[in-house]
């Protein structure tokens, strides 16, 4: 055979690396579903989604209720902590995703997203996905136990809805936290270690379960900083009534300031990743 011909290898067409916007959902939607059909796989991954609220609106009502709100004045003390809990909610499942990531890395299986010609952030948004559906059912159970108990809307349909999505909105901006987290430290075990540290304080440094008329004037001026109190404040406006543009703007400020900061860490934390 001549070398005239012997025809040239076909040149690789040129790829820039980067994901159109329609792939990179179909990514997410994929990644998305293969997370669902692990927790179908494994129901018990549900137990904290479905009992914690249980628990806790049953706990804090009728054993810390009497003592907060006044003996007898239980049910009135329901209308304070359900719109509280909403925001605790998205916080303790939050801490889910930063343990799920690390574990993920242990078992290889984020190894081998890596090698896929996908997105490096699809594969951390379709956790948030599938974590955002299991805060929406555990506070959905929430509001159900709460409406059980005595709880009831002072405004409207439409203002308790905002109320859930706007503690969605906060819930998923937190996940980022604890992605990063996930990420960084080297065990499971040291994420919930580390998350525990920064939950403690956050949550009954708040007005999740009391005003902070009574607590000293060091801890009062912290709660008004805390993202956690303008979160259950705003929802307790929300679903109670009363001013509520100041809490709902200081949450969204505070989500997107959260998420603008730590989303590109975690992305660049997961391709650098060993």
């Amino acid at each position: 055979m001549s070398a005239a011909t012997v025809s040239a290898p076909a040149a690789a067409p040129a790829h820039d690396g980067r994901i159109g916007l329609r792939a990179n959902l179909r990514h997410i939607g994929a990644l998305a579903r293969r997370n669902m059909l692990q927790i179908k796989q494994d129901p018990e991954s549900m137990f904290d989604a479905v009992l914690m609220p249980i628990i806790f609106i049953l706990l804090f009502t009728y054993v810390f209720g009497g003592s907060i709100a006044g003996k007898g004045n239980e049910q009135d003390y329901v209308n304070y902590l359900v719109p509280g809990l909403m925001a605790m909610m998205g916080m303790n499942i939050a801490m889910a995703v930063g343990t799920g990531i690390n574990d993920d890395f242990k078992k290889g299986v984020m190894d081998r997203f890596r090698t896929m010609p996908i997105a490096r952030s699809s594969v951390l948004i379709a956790k948030i996905v599938v974590e955002v559906g299991r805060m929406l059912i555990a506070t959905s159970i929430l509001l159900v136990m709460g409406f059980a108990i005595g709880l009831t809307v002072s405004t409207s349909v439409l203002h308790l809805l905002a109320a859930v999505a706007l503690a969605m909105v906060f819930g998923a901006s937190l996940m980022w936290i604890f992605i990063l987290l996930g990420l960084t430290m080297k065990t499971a075990q040291a994420v919930q270690g580390v998350a525990m540290l920064v939950l403690m304080p956050l949550q009954f440094g708040s007005s999740i379960f009391a005003p902070t008329t009574n607590m000293p004037g060091w801890l009062e001026a912290f709660t008004k900083y805390n993202p956690l109190s303008n979160l259950a404040d705003a929802s307790r406006h929300l679903i109670n009534g009363g001013a509520v543009a100041h809490s709902v703007w200081m949450t969204l400020a505070w989500s997107a300031a959260i998420t603008l900061v730590t989303a590109p860490l975690a992305v660049a934390r997961f391709r650098k990743k060993t």
